[in-house]
Parts: structure tokens; sequence; C-alpha cells
């Protein structure tokens, strides 16, 4: 079992990543990953790039609670987190997260309660930049509604 967390600059290869969350796993009757990427309209604001600002030490404490989390709450075999931070171009890829488990409910529904959280808790701030200027993006009030379903 393989339960990881990683917050970096550089780009990641979903198929290493995948191949990373299976590794020597015969048990994973299910592999269930998402992979966020930066769109290039958001709120009807064309975006050209974002930055992506965290704050180190305390992000990853944050993203390891939100895994022991969903460790609680469901079956998992493994779990990994991937998100980016930095200087990131439209289409470039900001976040993924992967989970296995015997089972496809327990895998879908902690790979929903990953994101969902991490959209609302994990302490990041995002910037886009778009050709109005630069705007902080908000908290968004859909994201808060989708934690409170857990």
């Amino acid at each position: 079992m393989s339960f990881s967390i990683a917050v970096q600059v550089h780009d990641f290869d979903v198929g290493h990543e995948y191949a990373a969350l299976t590794a020597n796993d015969t048990a994973a009757g299910a592999v269930v990953f998402f992979v966020g990427r930066v769109r290039d309209m958001n709120h009807a604001r064309d975006v050209k790039s974002m930055s992506l600002e965290h704050y180190p030490g305390m992000t990853e404490t944050v993203l390891q609670q939100i895994l022991e989390e969903a460790k609680g709450r469901w079956e998992l075999l493994a779990a990994r987190i991937v998100h980016r931070v930095g200087e990131l171009q439209v289409a470039d890829q900001i976040v993924f997260v992967g989970v296995t488990s015997v089972h496809r409910e327990h895998a879908f529904q902690a790979a929903e309660f990953l994101m969902d959280f991490l959209k609302t808790r994990a302490p990041f701030w995002k910037k886009e930049i778009t050709s109005q200027g630069a705007i902080w993006v908000e908290e968004n009030v859909k994201d808060v509604k989708a934690t409170q379903r857990w």
C-alpha cells in the first residue's frame, strides 16, 4: 500500500503516476484518477495563464490530513495526490488525484472527496492572468456545497 502527496513546480506524467499508484498491486479491482488542468475561460473571463501559491509545510500537512480522512472513510489500497504550484499556462496540468480500492464505489467516492476537500481546505491561492489583468480566484460556493455531502 502506498499513500503519498507531492507539491511541486514541475509537470507530472499521468502514465508514470498511474504506474506508481498501481505498482505491485494485484488486489485493486478499481483505479480512479482525476487530472485537473488550466482552462482558457473562468467566470466569463479569458484566462491567459495562472499562478498558484501555497504555504510550504502547511500545505503538505493539510493534504496529508485530507488523505488520512479518506483512508478512514473508504477501503483504499493506495492513493496519490500531486499538486503543482508556480506559473502555469492554459492546458497545463494542475493536479493528479488517484486512488485504488478493491471496489469501484470506494475508489470513485474517495477520489471525489479528495478533490472536493482539495478545492476548499488546502492552502493554495490561485491568480488568473486575463486580458482584464490579474485576478485572485475566490472560493467557489459550488465547491463549498460539494463538501457538505461528506
